[in-house]
């Protein structure tokens, strides 16, 4: 029985790939747990600069498994309340963390896909792939972050149009709506994100990671609090290596050199 995860890395870039292609990498309890332990140790790595989250086969991740949801024991709720635990600890995870992390949408993200996606700081989607909230249409409402992230990258009117009425979105209409970051043709998206993430390996993980914390902060913080954690995070960068080193770069009048 192959992994419902499994995780490779090289020069610094995690990749983890959702691995039940057959569903479509819907999350059953087996693999939400997996997902959710891959992403706490990736979060703690020092030598892991960047993740990129991928799905294998046709599909980057349909939500949950609805037919193990179904056929649980106790019943739908608590089999929700049990994959909720897991997924919306592995999005904490990511949020939380100070490096990048990058959703290469292969194919249809939908459900908790489509939390899981927009959870990420950065989306490269194929151009054949879609996105769809899908909760509304099965009579639930939107977890993993969503209901947080959506109306935050969007707008509050353009959101409950996505929650309304749950018509798929196409590449072009997401990277118009400012869902995703880049489109690229299909069988690149990987690919495209791998090399985004080293890209972004090279600059300044610190500086990235607090400017994360901050940006992510900003929208449950009063505004005279959040700049002081904005002088507090000022003067951590001044003092940390990279701080020197791109003070010293500007002075110099040459590129900084980070290092890794």
């Amino acid at each position: 029985m192959s992994e419902p995860i499994t995780m490779t890395q090289d020069n610094g870039i995690a990749k983890l790939i959702l691995n039940r292609p057959s569903v479509f990498n819907a999350f059953d309890h087996n693999m939400i747990e997996h997902f959710a332990r891959q992403v706490i140790m990736l979060a703690a790595d020092e030598n892991i600069r960047g993740v990129v989250i991928s799905g294998e086969g046709k599909g980057f991740c349909v939500g949950g498994d609805i037919k193990s949801v179904s056929e649980f024991p106790l019943g739908p709720s608590v089999a929700f309340h049990k994959l909720a635990a897991s997924f919306h600890q592995a999005i904490l995870e990511i949020r939380r963390m100070p490096k990048p992390v990058i959703a290469a949408i292969n194919g249809i993200a939908a459900g908790g896909g489509f939390s899981l996606a927009l959870a990420c700081d950065f989306r490269i989607m194929a151009r054949s792939a879609t996105l769809r909230q899908a909760y509304t249409s099965n009579g639930l409402c939107i977890d993993g972050g969503g209901t947080f992230t959506l109306p935050r990258i969007v707008g509050l009117a353009r959101a409950l149009e996505i929650a309304g009425f749950d018509a798929p979105i196409s590449s072009d209409k997401a990277l118009t709506w400012g869902l995703v970051t880049r489109v690229v043709d299909d069988g690149h998206a990987l690919e495209e994100a791998v090399n985004m993430a080293h890209e972004l390996s090279n600059n300044s993980l610190n500086s990235f990671g607090w400017s994360k914390q901050l940006l992510t902060d900003s929208f449950n913080s009063a505004f005279e609090s959040h700049i002081e954690r904005e002088r507090l995070g000022l003067c951590s960068c001044a003092e940390h290596p990279d701080g020197k080193e791109g003070l010293q770069a500007f002075a110099d009048k040459r590129k900084p050199v980070f290092k890794r």
